[in-house]
This record gives C-alpha cells, sequence and structure tokens, in this order.
C-alpha cells in the first residue's frame, strides 16, 4: 500500500481513540458511564445503532456473500422492521420506564436472581464470543495487506478499541459512533461506484446485472417450504423475527442504547430509524457484492482469494497439480468472459431464442470456473490439514487492495476500521455493563461498593473481554462467511433469551422454576436440533423460544404457579 494509504489510517486511527478518550470527563459517575446519564438524542442513538449493525462483517463478509451467492441474505432482514415496532410499543417503553441499567435486572423481580444470573451469563457468552468474530473481519484484511498471522491482527484491531470505551463508557461509544457512520456509508457509496466505472466498454449496468441475473444472483425471494435453506422468506420473516426480537429487545448491547435515550419517545424513534434504513444499506453492501462478482467476471480474478493459503500450496508438493489446474481456471475465465460479452451484446440487439442461447454459454463457462476453483479449494484443504477453509471472506480485501486507487485505498481500509470499532466498542460496554450489574453488584463487595470502585470494575472488565473477544477472533476468521458465523453464534442462543421474556410478560402464572427450567431445555433443544439436523439456523430461534415457553409453563404449572411479584416500573 502507499504511504498516503497509510497515513491516512494512521490519522484517522488516532483521531478517533483520541475524541473517544477526551469524552472521560462525562462518565465520572456510574449512569453517565454506562447510560450517559439518559440524555442522548434518538438521532445519535439510532445513528449509533446503524453503525453497530454495519460492522466490518458486514463490509467484509456480507458483500463475500453477495459474491459468492447474491442477494439472498437480504431475506433475513425483512422481518426486521415489524420486529421494530413490536419492540417499540412492548419492551422499549417498559425498560425505559423501569429505570433499569440492563434487561436482565427485570428478570430477578419477575422470576428469581437464578433465572436473572442463568440469562444474564447466557448474554455474555454468546455477546463475547459475538466481539470475536467481530474483530476477526478487520483481522483479516490486515492479514493480507502486510502477510501477519491472525494472532496479531486481532490483537491490533481490538486491544485499542478497548482503551477509549474503557474510559469513556457509552458516551464515547456512541458519539464516535455517529461519526463512523459517515465515513463508513461514504466508503460503501465510493466502493459501488467504482465497480460500477470498472465495467468494461459497451456493457451498461443494466445489461450487467441481466448477466448476473441469470446466475440467480439478484433472486431477493425464494418462498421454498424446505426448512434446511438457511435463507428463505419464512425463514426471514419468521425465524428472523424472533432473532431481532431477542437481539433488539433482550440483548443488553442494544438495549443499553435506547436506554440512553432522554425519554421513551426518542427510544423509539432510534429503533424504528433502524427499520427504515437497515435493508436498504444492507442492500447496497449486497449488491456491492453481486457487482464484485461481474467486475470479475470481465477482470481475471486470482484462483484463490487468500495469498497465504495461495503460496503454502506453491511451495507444497503438490505444486505441479496446482499450476496444471491454474492454466485450466485462467482459460475458463477467458472462455466466461467471451460469453458473458456475447450475452451483453445479445442483450443489446438479439431476440429471444439468441438472448437465451448466450446466456445458456454464460451460465455452463461460469460452472467451469466454479468447478475448476472448487478443486483448487479441495487442494488447499488437503494440503493445509484445514477442512473448513473457504475464502470467501478475502474476496473484498483483494479488491480493494489491488484495484482501487491510491487515497481510496486508505479511506476504505479506514471506513472497515470505524465499522469494525463502532462494533467493538459497543459490544464491549454491554459486555462490560452485564458483568457489573448483573454479578458484581450482586455479589460480596460489590453490594457496597461506591461509583468511583464500580467504574474501576467496569474499566477493568472491558480490558478483561477485550482480551478473551481477541482470543475467539483467533479462530474465527476461518470459520466461512463472517457474516453466517455470527448469526450462528446469536441464534444459538437468542432464542432461548427471548424465550424467557416472553414467558415472564406473556404468561402471568409462570415462576422461576418455570423459567429456569425452561432456559436449560430451550438450550438443549437447539444444541440437539443444531447437531443433528440440518435445519437452517434462522429457525433455531423460534425453536428456542417456543422450548423455553412450553417448558416454563409447564413447570410454573407443576410447582404451583406464579410466586413472586413483578419488579416495579
Amino acid at each position: 500500500m502507499h504511504w498516503i494509504d497509510w497515513t491516512i489510517i494512521a490519522v484517522y486511527l488516532v483521531w478517533i481513540v483520541w475524541d473517544g478518550i477526551r469524552l472521560t470527563e462525562k462518565a465520572q459517575e456510574i449512569e453517565g458511564y454506562f447510560l450517559a446519564s439518559r440524555s442522548l438524542p434518538w438521532w445519535a442513538v439510532g445513528l449509533s445503532v446503524m453503525a453497530t449493525q454495519l460492522s466490518a462483517i458486514t463490509m467484509i463478509g456480507t458483500t463475500g456473500q453477495g459474491y459468492q451467492s447474491g442477494m439472498g441474505l437480504l431475506q433475513q432482514y425483512y422481518a426486521l422492521p415489524l420486529a421494530m415496532i413490536i419492540l417499540s410499543v412492548t419492551l422499549v417503553p417498559f425498560f425505559h420506564n423501569a429505570r433499569v441499567f440492563t434487561a436482565y435486572e427485570y428478570l430477578e423481580g419477575r422470576f428469581d436472581s437464578k433465572t436473572r444470573t442463568f440469562t444474564a451469563l447466557l448474554f455474555l457468552l454468546s455477546r463475547g464470543m459475538s466481539t470475536g468474530v467481530v474483530i476477526s473481519a478487520p483481522a483479516v484484511v490486515l492479514s493480507v495487506m502486510l502477510g501477519l498471522d491472525v494472532t496479531t491482527t486481532c490483537l491490533l484491531i481490538g486491544l485499542p478499541t478497548a482503551v477509549y470505551t474503557m474510559f469513556g463508557g457509552v458516551q464515547a461509544v456512541t458519539w464516535t459512533d455517529v461519526k463512523q457512520m459517515y465515513l463508513i456509508v461514504f466508503g460503501l457509496v465510493a466502493v459501488a461506484i467504482a465497480l460500477v466505472l470498472g465495467l468494461p466498454d459497451g456493457v451498461g449496468v443494466g445489461e450487467a446485472l441481466r448477466i448476473a441475473g441469470a446466475t440467480g444472483r439478484l433472486q431477493v425471494m425464494d418462498f421454498s417450504l424446505d426448512p434446511n435453506r438457511t435463507y428463505t422468506f419464512w425463514s426471514g420473516t419468521i425465524g428472523a423475527l424472533f432473532l431481532f426480537l431477542s437481539y433488539f429487545g433482550t440483548d443488553q448491547s442494544q438495549v443499553q442504547r435506547y436506554l440512553t435515550a432522554k425519554s421513551v419517545d426518542e427510544a423509539r424513534t432510534s429503533l424504528l430509524m433502524s427499520a427504515y434504513w437497515k435493508i436498504p444499506l444492507q442492500a447496497l453492501v449486497m449488491i456491492i457484492g453481486v457487482f464484485m462478482f461481474l467486475f470479475y467476471v470481465f477482470t481475471p480474478p486470482p484462483m484463490l482469494f487468500n495469498p497465504v493459503h495461495d503460496q503454502q500450496v506453491r511451495q507444497s508438493e503438490r505444486a505441479a497439480e496446482y499450476a496444471a489446474l491454474e492454466q485450466r481456471f485462467d482459460a475458463a475465465v477467458a472462455t466466461r468472459r467471451q460469453a458473458a460479452e456475447s450475452a451483453a451484446q445479445m442483450d443489446r440487439g438479439g431476440d429471444g431464442m439468441t438472448r437465451a442461447l448466450s446466456q445458456a454459454a454464460f451460465l455452463s463457462a461460469d460452472e467451469q470456473v466454479k468447478s475448476v476453483r472448487a478443486e483448487a479449494v479441495a487442494l488447499v484443504r488437503e494440503v493445509s490439514g484445514d477442512a473448513t477453509y473457504n475464502d470467501v471472506n478475502y474476496v473484498f480485501p483483494t479488491f480493494v487492495t489491488t484495484h482501487l486507487p491510491v487515497g481510496l485505498i486508505g479511506l476504505l481500509m479506514a471506513a472497515i476500521f470505524a465499522a469494525a470499532m463502532s462494533t467493538i466498542s459497543a459490544e464491549l460496554a454491554s459486555l462490560s455493563t452485564a458483568t457489573v450489574i448483573d454479578f458484581y453488584r450482586r455479589f460480596g463487595s460489590g453490594r457496597t461498593a461506591d461509583d468511583r470502585t464500580l467504574l474501576n470494575v467496569s474499566r477493568l472488565a472491558t480490558g478483561l473481554w477485550a482480551v478473551f473477544a481477541s482470543v475467539v477472533a483467533i479462530w474465527a476468521a476461518e470459520l466461512g462467511s463472517l457474516i453466517e458465523v455470527v448469526n450462528r453464534f446469536g441464534s444459538f442462543f437468542y432464542g432461548s433469551i427471548l424465550g424467557v421474556f416472553i414467558l415472564a410478560i406473556a404468561w402471568p402464572r409462570a415462576n422461576g422454576h418455570g423459567a429456569f427450567a425452561g432456559l436449560i431445555a430451550g438450550m438443549v433443544t437447539v444444541g440437539y436440533v443444531a447437531s443433528t439436523t440440518s435445519i437452517g439456523f434462522l429457525w433455531h430461534n423460534l425453536i428456542g423460544a417456543v422450548a423455553v415457553f412450553v417448558v416454563g409453563v409447564i413447570v410454573s404449572a407443576a410447582t404451583g404457579g406464579r410466586r413472586t411479584t413483578p419488579a416495579a416500573s
């Protein structure tokens, strides 16, 4: 990379860390540190929520997913507006009026301490692992650019972000998120423009999109009833509804956001802002992935996007076999380009029959490219011993570092850092809050600790969770598409956590025994389904919530019904 790009990145990182740390003066008491004294405007909260969602996973993992399979992932977000409306009239006013620090405080008053503790523990485990995945995304970029090992790059990303979170609290998280959101959106738009300009002369946007459509990459509705298919209209409107209700309604990383708003109305508006804009922004990210596919149709791509594994195979005993594959790959890519150019030409002036024939020729050539690449991936897995090898996460960074001009590369790298830091800081803040409020302040000396002590413990907890997440990140980068990895992590826990809140609110006779037994049943059920079936992971959210509710109702009835009173609101 050019020194100008490095300068842009360095200046950005120094500025954003300084900007976060300077807000330390507004976080000298516990409510200011955790909830910004409940004083933030709705637009800042809304932008902060959106910045958290537009993580580096979105920029790297989702674009890679779009490159590989197209727009199908967008179906996962169809239930988001409905989920936000439901939460705006239910849990948002409930938690805001209860004056709680965490969502899990309510469960002790409604049920008992063991239910609160277990639910908070599930959150800490799920969010801690998910934060690791968020760190691994920019680590992928740095490993490609610098040739550093994943361990080093994960630590370089995770630990600096922890600094301004530790000292500035949620004030620093929110206001840095607002600034980072502008940079992220600018970066995405810049890449989209660069990709469109990268189309060859004689191939317009409409013709290119019809080529992508022929491969199925523009399909945004799949009405299949097969539960084993990951992304369908039904999994995105039913299974994902429970995912979003749990994530935005019971996950501390999101609940903490709207608890910082000035009022219930402003908290609602901040959520609805996300409901309006998430799907268009997600569509932009995925169409960038589709245009990357089109770019590499007309510009020869590498056979493998991960240069580390490419070099490893070249230096192995099977180097000659790899070289032969590369020759076949180059020939197949050239044939595919010719077929794509012919399809674009027929799209402009051919009749229906010639268009169909030219599209069929392109699809045949594309299948040949995929076939040779699949052989190369299989060879990498055999040579490296890594049975899970998947380089989809390297597509976006490869394009950025090899095809964008000087200066824009630096801005895109800064945008990826911004996306990572906005999500990491928010999640570290929520992990620290749940650790201190739901565990430390309830046991031992924490019961009588003053604000100064609680702040010190909170900052220590933030640092420890940053280390934990960095360790998780070391192996997360090789698990496949990052956007799927983080949602798989979440879907294992979210349904059960949501189920216990549904039980608390919707079934007045539920008691602590039922809630605790329901939580265990939900986790066991999801674990069994995930390990013994191929049901799409989005359905795990519904399965977990239903299991918790059904078992909770049965056990509550068997143990005498409700025995506690709800927390004051």
